[in-house]
């Protein structure tokens, strides 16, 4: 719960003015009506004293709240708002300059809003965001020919060693020696049951999980060198086509995913993540039936680790996987999500 009183006022100020620079940045709990809101909400404004603020949806749902029926918290806070689009509208507009706190101060954008929802969303600066965005754009440059002078000069960067200082931080390699550079892009989209990350290679998808998820900056490591990648804030074809499913998935309309996988692992794992993707959509199996599955229904222990070290949420889905008494046994994006993903699917 938020405790500094001074954003605590900050807040109670954005909901009684329904600000959108601040949805998602925190979520007002009514302890009168034991429901959650955030910032833009339509329904009557609660006393200042009988509201408590979260900065996560999930940090809610555990204290007891339960999300407003006017607002649908848990499906619209994690959109970016508008101020945060046309942040990133200048990012892609002005691929040669810097977007400084003053460019964002004359386009009426407050840096300390774009700042924070940065920080929270995507776990770096906004600048750092910019960063990447260029040196990715700088990355298909260089794969498709160009000098790496022209490329330089085409990213906004007035001097080579600027330039080839950032890109070899960023990927690990100069720029000439990019050509077998291989690139994880990783994009953000938002679901009814949170905000996820996407990542995909040239050859697809490779990763589909909660930004909140515990582990993930592991998994992140771990597929950087499994791959013997580099991930950069981009889309691709793959990318696009996920997200283009998962909306899909989240409004009852599609029940398989056709998207193509790129999913490093043993062979022993693949087998196990390729059995998952046999579990219909409505249906539910259990570690012991897979075991069998694949030919030895004494590994039921070795598919429960197999299925914990998928990085590919909902796609390959896990989540269907319960106890042989028909219990929800973990999940790594939350049992609440789990419940709600075997609901989901349960009321077609």
């Amino acid at each position: 719960m938020v405790n500094n009183q001074n954003q605590i006022d900050e807040y109670y100020k954005a909901l009684l003015n329904k600000d959108p620079k601040y949805t998602g940045l925190f979520f007002a709990c009514v302890k009168t009506t034991t429901v959650f809101c955030i910032s833009t909400c339509r329904a009557r404004k609660p006393k200042k004293e009988n509201v408590e603020y979260c900065t996560t949806f999930k940090e809610a749902l555990q204290n007891g709240y339960r999300p407003c029926k006017i607002c649908k918290p848990t499906e619209n806070a994690n959109e970016a708002p508008s101020p945060i689009t046309k942040a990133i509208s200048l990012v892609v507009q002005n691929p040669k300059s810097k977007i400084s706190d003053q460019v964002l101060r004359d386009n009426d954008l407050s840096p300390d809003v774009v700042r924070r929802w940065f920080n929270k969303n995507y776990g770096i600066t906004f600048h750092a965001y910019q960063r990447m965005y260029r040196i990715n754009n700088a990355y298909k440059e260089l794969k498709d020919g160009k000098k790496t002078s022209d490329t330089a000069y085409n990213q906004g960067y007035s001097s080579l060693s600027g330039f080839g200082y950032t890109y070899k931080k960023l990927l690990g390699k100069a720029p000439k020696e990019s050509a077998s550079q291989t690139v994880v892009l990783i994009s953000r989209v938002t679901t009814p049951i949170g905000p996820m990350w996407i990542c995909a290679t040239a050859d697809g998808i490779c990763l589909v999980e909660f930004t909140d998820r515990k582990m993930l900056e592991t998994e992140f490591k771990d597929l950087q060198r499994l791959l013997k990648a580099q991930i950069l804030i981009g889309e691709n074809e793959h990318i696009l086509q996920a997200k283009m499913e998962l909306k899909e998935y989240f409004n009852k309309t599609r029940q398989v995913f056709e998207v193509a996988l790129d999913t490093p692992g043993t062979d022993y794992q693949k087998e196990v993540w390729t059995e998952l993707q046999n579990v219909k959509y409505g249906n539910t199996s259990t570690y012991q039936s897979l075991a069998t599955s694949i030919g030895n229904n004494k590994a039921a222990r070795a598919v429960a680790r197999a299925n914990g070290f998928n990085r590919v949420s909902i796609i390959v889905p896990c989540h269907r996987i319960i106890g042989k008494d028909g219990s929800l046994t973990g999940y790594g994006g939350g049992i609440e999500r789990k419940k709600w993903l075997i609901d989901h699917e349960s009321k077609r």
